[in-house]
This record gives C-alpha cells, sequence and structure tokens, in this order.
C-alpha cells in the first residue's frame, strides 16, 4: 500500500528505532558520498539501506542501474512507487545479510549505504564477501571509521581494521556532525571509502579461517602471542614457538601490534 500523502507528497512511515533509522539530510554529504563511489557510464550501484531515498535520488541519476535494498517494509513500499517509472532502478525488500549482493546486482557493481550502527560490522564483513565490489562508500559511526583504517599499535586498531586492511585499501572520506541526520543520532559519524586490493594477503579459501582466527586473537589483545596461539590452537609450549618462529614473529608479541600479513603468515604457519 502506498504512504497516505498530504498535499501532494508522500508522508514518510514513523522512524523505527529498533533498526537503527537515522536517515542523512545534508545534500552537500549527500553528493559527497555519491562522487566518492565515481560512478560511470555503465556502472551498476547496489544501495544497502535507501530508507526515505535521498541517497538514492542521487545514485538513480548517476547509475546506468540501481539496486536498492530496505528492510523495512513501509520503506519499500514507497521506494518502489517513487521510482515505479525508472525502470533501470530495482527496489529489492529484504534483510541485506541474507542476500548475496553478487547475485542481485548480476554482474560487477558498486556498493553504497548509511549503514544502521547497530549491525556495522555484520554489515561490513557481508560486503567484503566474494564477489566484491569494485569500490564501496558507506556512511558509518565515527569511531567504526577510525577503527577501519587505524595502524597497529593505535587504540583503535583491532580484529574489525585487520579484516578490512587484508582484503582492501580504506580511507575516510570525510567527517559527519550528528546535525546532518534525522533524528540525529548521539555520535558522530564518518564517510569511509573501501576498495579491494590487487594483492589481498589471504586467498578465498583461507578468508573465513583468517577472519575467525582474528578475531579470537583480539579477544586476548592485551596477551601474548605465545598465550594467544596456545589459547586458540590448544597447541604444546613448543609448538606456539615454532610456529611464531616460522611466522618470523616475537613470542612476546601482542596481537594489538601485528599487521595483516602477520596474521596471515601466523595462521600458514601453523601447516607447515
Amino acid at each position: 500500500m502506498a504512504a497516505p500523502r498530504r498535499g501532494g507528497a508522500p508522508l514518510h512511515p514513523p522512524i523505527r528505532k529498533s533498526l537503527g533509522q537515522h536517515f542523512l539530510t545534508d545534500r552537500r554529504i549527500l553528493a559527497r558520498i555519491v562522487d566518492a563511489l565515481e560512478l560511470v557510464p555503465g556502472d551498476t550501484a547496489v544501495e544497502i539501506g535507501p530508507g526515505r531515498g535521498s541517497l538514492t535520488d542521487l545514485l538513480a541519476a548517476a547509475a546506468t542501474r540501481l539496486v536498492a535494498i530496505e528492510y523495512d517494509r513501509a520503506l519499500a513500499a514507497l521506494l518502489r512507487e517513487r521510482y515505479s517509472a525508472s525502470p533501470h532502478v530495482t527496489i529489492v525488500e529484504a534483510d541485506v545479510l541474507a542476500v548475496s549482493l553478487g547475485d542481485v546486482a548480476g554482474g560487477p557493481f558498486k556498493l553504497v549505504g548509511n549503514v544502521p550502527y547497530n549491525i556495522t560490522t555484520p554489515i561490513l564483513f557481508h560486503a567484503l564477501a566474494r564477489p566484491r565490489a569494485e569500490r564501496a562508500v558507506f556512511l558509518v559511526q565515527r569511531e567504526v571509521a577510525d577503527r577501519i583504517v587505524a595502524a597497529p599499535g593505535s587504540k583503535e586498531y583491532g580484529a574489525l581494521s585487520v579484516n578490512v586492511q587484508a582484503l582492501a585499501r580504506a580511507d575516510v572520506v570525510s567527517r559527519v556532525p550528528a546535525g546532518a541526520f534525522h533524528p540525529p543520532p548521539k555520535v558522530d559519524s564518518a564517510v569511509v571509502r573501501i576498495k579491494p586490493r590487487a594483492d589481498p594477503v589471504v586467498s578465498g579459501d583461507e578468508e573465513e579461517r583468517f577472519r575467525r582466527f582474528v578475531i579470537e586473537a583480539f579477544g586476548m589483545r592485551r596477551k601474548q602471542m605465545r598465550r594467544v596461539l596456545r589459547s586458540i590452537f590448544g597447541v604444546s609450549p613448543e609448538d606456539a614457538e615454532r610456529a611464531l618462529a616460522a611466522a618470523g614473529i616475537d613470542p612476546s608479541a601482542r596481537p594489538e601490534t601485528l599487521s595483516p600479513r602477520d596474521f596471515a603468515a601466523l595462521l600458514r604457519s601453523r601447516n607447515q
């Protein structure tokens, strides 16, 4: 059912706080997001969480084909009505975590979205699954953006940093104040751009094991790696020391100081 209207304009469905809905309304920042996506003729764009369609309007004008994935049934209905005369725009009503982004794109694609804060990390990991987007631009909580781009040894560096940087290059495009949203969130946000690496530090068949290993290691981020390996893999002190030596890692190092390549080398040393 179409949204009710007042004076010819559609009324928006109620904001659902349970879905972490905060709608970006600043046109300059919306334009900056589209610019960062670098759409060219022939491109397919996939948008996560189009919401009320502010970003969708700009993407529809710039992309040759646009697929927008919206979980909220009322918003999806509103978007289907808005773009009913635009055959190059497809609205998919679904949970993005249950959708293969590559399948809905049907080929190479670029990915963009104002990511709900309550499921940001699962969406980021989902976006890194193969086939990966040629480029992804996300509006995320500023703290998450800082973690994505953090360097080893910094306080922000963690499992998310390692897992993203192992597969992609990331940079922060701009900071976004809370006042740019309706309703305003309690924290500031940032636009982050992610491009797949031509030289990922792990192969496709290693990615899942690598992710689990890194997450478990950072669950013990203050412990020395000799202890981390013994706990995760259930190996003897001698086997832990041997694996660390094979990877060229100081046994007294802690997870927060290791680079993505260090973690990959350590994972592979277990098979040597």
